[in-house]
């Protein structure tokens, strides 16, 4: 498999995580778990909720849910929440960013940081038990469409201790 995604990702750097699960008839879990070592770090369902409850503290993020080859995107602050009935549900009244996420329905998270139309792109992808994708975060941009810098050091930060744990883990 790992040779299958090295071939998708020198023929054409375009394709997502989803489209590469497609061709290849697997999951995108699959997909992230051969990817070269520096493009990603899959880390478990402790490091989802930490994440999810850390994120509103990014700022300015890009959330991408795709569906059935839909693409949906919110550009904002990811909102506040907390668990209820099963749910994480979203709770800022001000931010239009509003939903409920099944708790059973995560249970990994990678961190990725893979090439997104010749420019660098770096996201934290939410993962079902099925090892498909129930939403992303991407890092967010400036007005001139460059990474957020202070987004950038946090994110490597981050999957370089994930990196860590889930070696020792391992």
């Amino acid at each position: 498999m790992q040779a299958k995604v090295q071939q998708l990702l020198a023929s054409e750097s375009g394709y997502t995580l989803e489209q590469m699960a497609k061709v290849l008839d697997t999951s995108v879990r699959e997909i992230i778990a051969n990817l070269p070592a520096e493009m990603a770090t899959l880390a478990d369902n402790n490091a989802v909720w930490q994440l999810i409850e850390e994120l509103p503290t990014w700022g300015k993020v890009t959330v991408i849910v795709q569906s059935e080859g839909s693409v949906f995107e919110f550009k904002g602050e990811f909102p506040k929440g907390s668990i209820a009935r099963g749910y994480y549900n979203f709770m800022h009244h001000k931010n239009p960013f509003h939903g409920h996420l099944l708790v059973d329905g995560l249970v990994e998270v990678a961190l990725v940081s893979k090439p997104h139309r010749g420019a660098e792109s770096h996201s934290m992808v939410f993962l079902a038990p099925s090892g498909n994708c129930v939403f992303k975060v991407f890092l967010g941009r400036d007005a001139e469409r460059k990474l957020i810098p202070e987004q950038v050091k946090r994110f490597q930060q981050l999957k370089q201790q994930l990196a860590v744990t889930t070696a020792d883990n391992s």
